[in-house]
């Protein structure tokens, strides 16, 4: 279970497994900019799920990961109002063979993170406490 906890200002901790994730608003949002904003860390969540995918592609099959990356850019959609496509990009090696581009497509897929995306739970939002 993870649990939210507020250190102070706009703050937000999220602890799980022993980790505690900081996060902060932009000092535009009234926050102290002292860690990344939550939406941030959705971002960096899907991006860096990718690029988990990309990387186990490659070292499965001996191709060197030192020149891979994954970008993502985030499109807004005509209002401005919303992200409306999360582009990412596969930065591949040079010589990395192009019989494998829609290989390395379909491993992204199978990323927890843009499944969950793609075919997103319910949420269920109880109240607890003492006159609950």
């Amino acid at each position: 279970m993870m649990k939210v906890t507020f250190p102070g200002g706009m703050a937000v901790n999220a602890e799980f497994k022993g980790h505690t994730i900081h996060t902060d608003q932009s000092e535009k949002s009234g926050g102290a900019n002292s860690a990344p904003a939550p939406f941030d860390l959705f971002l960096a969540s899907i991006a860096t799920c990718a690029g988990l995918y990309v990387m186990r592609f490659c070292e499965r099959r001996g191709f060197s990961t030192d020149e891979l990356s994954v970008t993502l850019e985030p499109v807004r959609d005509g209002d401005g109002t919303r992200f409306s496509t999360l582009r990412l990009e596969v930065h591949l090696p040079d010589g990395f063979p192009d019989k494998y581009h829609p290989a390395i497509v379909r491993a992204i897929d199978q990323c927890a993170v843009k499944r969950h995306i793609v075919n997103p739970p319910d949420f269920d939002v109880q109240i607890a406490g003492p006159d609950a």
